[in-house]
Formats: structure tokens, C-alpha cells, sequence
């Protein structure tokens, strides 16, 4: 397969540097305007250039598991800049990098199941799902819970999902949404306001080359579900 242009500019990804985690750090004790811009291209260099090196070595990897998703690493990526207009705290710049792989070919606001990764000082985190369905697509994802039940069981109890992520996480109500029956064999799944799986991992994890292969391994094993999610979600 011949390589796409975003991976022949940017180089194969050796790891996250230390220097970025360095960067964030002093970000957080520093995180204004004036200070941003006077180091603006330590960012440019050390934290945002690195991920996308990781999303352009990523992309040919979901070749092989998950090609319907798309992988940019000039797109995929969060803005550094926080939306501070409904937030008590206001300072501008967020203190981690992160970046999202939903479905190609779909509506801006389609909002379905995708994967995420977010690398900061101290914590690292990797998994897919779909983390604040609105009402509607939540409905959709009920209904699927209950009409394909031994599917959305059988992905749960696949060995390898187990053993990668022991269980489905994600905020639950306290009783049954209305409709539903108490007495439900899917009732707690029915409960689930979110469905996602994820690994948190120490810092020192993705500063190695083989960060890109195990994040890898673990967003494949995630596939069957983010799929199970999106189906549901797209009938």
C-alpha cells in the first residue's frame, strides 16, 4: 500500500518526547496570553508536532481494523485553546494534547462513537466510545441494547475485550430510563448514559516507540464495540 501524503510529511512516530511533558507542566503554572505566545513554538515542536507524527504512524494500523474512521494528523488533533465562555475557570490554554478518530464521510454533527487519546503530565489515556449521546441517539443505543442483546453481550464477554478492558465504563442512572421494564435482563446496560473503554497508562508509557502499537492493539479490540454504538446510532 502506498503511503498517504499526511505520512510521507510527517516523520514515523519515535515516542512522545520528554520535553513536551516539560512544556505542559510549566504551561500550567504559566497559562496566559504573554506567555503562550513566547512559547508558542516549544508547543509547535513539542507537543503538537509529536501527535501528529502519532496519528499519521497510527493511520495505516486502522487500515487493517478500522478503516472506516479517519485519521488526520492535521485534523484529528484539539485545539490547545479552551472554551472558557461557560466555565468558571478562565484560563485559556488546556494543559494536555488529545485527539479524536470519528467515522468518515459523515455530517459535522453526527457525533457517534469514535476513539480518543489524551496524553498530559501524569496520565495518559486511550479508549473509544461515545462519551455524551443526546437523548435521541441514546434512545437508539437502548433500542439496539435490547434487540441485539446477545450481540452487544457477546462483545463484552470476547475474551481479548476482557481481559484489555474488564468492563463497560461510563455514568449510569440511578433507576430505569421510562419504558423499560425493572425486571429487564439488559436493565443495567439499559441504565448506562454513556458507553466507552479505555486504558490509563503513566506518563513514562508513551515516551517509548511501542506506545504506537499497543494504543494500536487496544483501539482494535475497542472496534467491536464503537461499531455495535455507530450501527445503532445510524439506523
Amino acid at each position: 500500500m502506498q503511503p498517504d501524503f499526511e505520512e510521507l510529511i510527517f516523520p514515523p512516530f519515535e515516542g512522545f518526547p520528554k520535553k513536551g511533558f516539560d512544556f505542559l507542566r510549566r504551561l500550567k503554572k504559566n497559562n496566559n496570553r504573554d506567555w503562550f505566545l513566547k512559547h508558542k513554538s516549544e508547543y509547535e515542536e513539542l507537543v503538537k508536532f509529536p501527535m501528529q507524527c502519532y496519528v499519521a504512524s497510527l493511520k495505516p494500523l486502522f487500515h487493517d481494523f478500522a478503516p472506516e474512521f479517519d485519521l488526520n494528523p492535521k485534523k484529528s488533533l484539539f485545539r490547545i485553546y479552551r472554551d472558557t465562555r461557560f466555565s468558571k475557570d478562565k484560563t485559556p490554554y488546556k494543559t494536555h494534547s488529545a485527539a479524536h478518530f470519528e467515522l468518515k464521510k459523515k455530517p459535522k454533527l453526527f457525533d457517534g462513537a469514535g476513539y480518543y487519546v489524551h496524553v498530559a503530565p501524569g496520565e495518559v489515556f486511550i479508549g473509544g466510545g461515545i462519551y455524551i449521546p443526546d437523548n435521541d441517539r441514546l434512545k437508539k443505543i437502548r433500542k439496539a441494547l435490547v434487540e441485539r442483546s446477545d450481540e452487544f453481550l457477546s462483545i463484552l464477554n470476547e475474551k481479548k475485550f476482557k481481559k484489555m478492558f474488564k468492563s463497560l465504563e461510563g455514568s449510569k442512572l440511578t433507576r430505569p430510563p421510562k419504558g423499560f421494564d425493572p425486571a429487564h435482563p439488559m436493565i443495567e446496560y439499559i441504565k448506562f448514559k454513556q458507553f466507552f473503554v479505555g486504558l490509563e497508562w503513566n506518563e513514562e508509557a508513551c515516551l517509548k516507540k511501542d506506545f504506537l502499537k499497543k494504543s494500536a492493539d487496544a483501539f482494535a479490540v475497542a472496534t467491536p464495540l464503537l461499531r455495535f454504538l455507530n450501527e445503532a446510532i445510524d439506523a
